[in-house]
């Protein structure tokens, strides 16, 4: 993929890709593009942050904190802590964090209530109120050569596909990534999903592998990342998240609401699937309105028992990783969850890392709870759309400036 740098007319060619530049690389599933963490928050909280605020509260008022298992979610911090070590607010408590005894409950619960202080998570409209939904990791069928029942195709990052840097022009407009494609002396958009199935010529040579379905496929490119069981060479592999088209992701569970064709209750992965198994001949039609197209890279798979890397570049845990928007939260720091269990009035109250983040994800009480590999992980996901409040944990050491996300 090449990197250019563009005059102020071709900017305005790009125009339709803006807002999917704003937006980071996965629709709400993992996100495979590592980058640096965020700068670490303070509790002394400055002017509001770009989409919504923090108050500050005390753990006595986090429902739930006095039940959760805090040694579950101890992996994810430490993990987090790799990254976050070297900022000047995490310093002090990572590396004490190394000295505490990871299988001792009481003595990880006096760490964080000694080293941290909560805040609750407010919305720009000054509610607490948001909407947390699931992700995870699947497994696929698929091979290396095209042939037999394995006639869909997942892509590496394409070369005719140009990142267009807007820095040199906007500087405040550094982290945008625009993609699009050179046509004689023009910088036009990057083809979009239907473009793409209508001529798969555009991306020939660039198949990494071929899977045995292309609804899988789909929702493959939504989680972000995923395993491909190769049934030619008797491997696993693992896909990554490298790059996407540069169109936003649209919701295909939105459009057939929006058609009358399901209720929103049963708008989920499941749903979905449901419908496109009843109306074969629409599959086509529903996955190209969503215009966003996910190209992948391969990793190979060296410990089955480790998650995908998120946005902050460290492997998420099941079921104490979440994905976040960056522009409200920022990324490695540990936030305590009060919902529930999917379809489910169970409190599902606990202690996660902000460790990944998605283009869907947006907003301030905004969460994607990763819940790992396999098809039973996919049954969760897949069903999760509940009530959602959230407080952030902040080193009560940080700086005034790094608890802007």
């Amino acid at each position: 993929m090449s990197f250019i740098r563009i005059s102020l007319p071709a900017i305005a060619v790009l125009t339709a890709l803006i807002l999917a530049a704003c937006s980071t690389s996965r629709p709400g599933l993992v996100s495979r593009a590592p980058v640096s963490a965020a700068s670490s928050p303070k509790p002394a909280l400055p002017s509001q942050p770009a989409s919504g605020s923090f108050q500050r509260t005390t753990f006595t008022d986090v429902p739930g904190w006095g039940q959760d298992d805090l040694r579950q979610a101890w992996p994810a911090f430490i993990a987090s802590c790799s990254v976050l070590t070297t900022r000047a607010d995490w310093s002090a408590p990572c590396a004490v964090a190394q000295s505490v005894n990871a299988g001792d409950e009481s003595a990880v619960r006096s760490f964080f209530e000694n080293y941290f202080a909560p805040y609750r998570v407010i919305n720009p409209d000054g509610s607490d109120d948001g909407l947390i939904t699931g992700y995870y990791e699947p497994l696929l069928q698929g091979a290396r050569k095209r042939g037999g029942r394995y006639q869909t195709a997942l892509h590496r990052v394409p070369p005719d596909m140009l990142l267009v840097d807007l820095s040199s022009v906007y500087p405040e407009l550094k982290s945008m990534r625009l993609r699009g494609r050179q046509v004689g002396s023009k910088v036009v958009p990057y083809y979009n999903r239907a473009e793409l199935s209508h001529q798969p010529s555009i991306l020939a040579g660039q198949e990494l592998v071929w899977v045995d379905d292309a609804v899988d496929a789909f929702f493959l490119q939504v989680q972000g990342s995923g395993r491909v069981h190769l049934n030619d060479t008797n491997e696993t592999v693992r896909l990554v998240y490298a790059d996407q088209n540069g169109y936003p992701y649209k919701s295909i569970g939105r459009y057939l609401v929006d058609k009358g064709e399901l209720r929103l209750d049963q708008a989920s992965a499941q749903g979905i699937k449901g419908w496109l198994a009843a109306n074969p001949g629409r599959q086509q039609e529903l996955l190209n309105t969503n215009p966003s197209y996910v190209f992948f890279r391969e990793e190979k798979l060296l410990d089955p028992s480790v998650g995908p890397k998120g946005a902050l570049g460290v492997a998420l845990t099941p079921q104490r990783s979440i994905a976040i928007d960056p522009q409200a939260i920022p990324l490695g720091v540990p936030v305590f969850l009060s919902t529930t269990q999917p379809n489910s009035e169970s409190n599902l109250r606990q202690l996660v890392m902000a460790q990944d983040a998605g283009g869907a994800i947006k907003g301030a009480v905004r969460a994607d709870y990763f819940w790992g590999f396999g098809s039973d992980a996919g049954e969760q996901a897949g069903r999760m759309k509940q009530r959602l409040q959230m407080w952030v944990l902040l080193p009560k050491a940080a700086s005034a400036v790094s608890m802007r996300p």
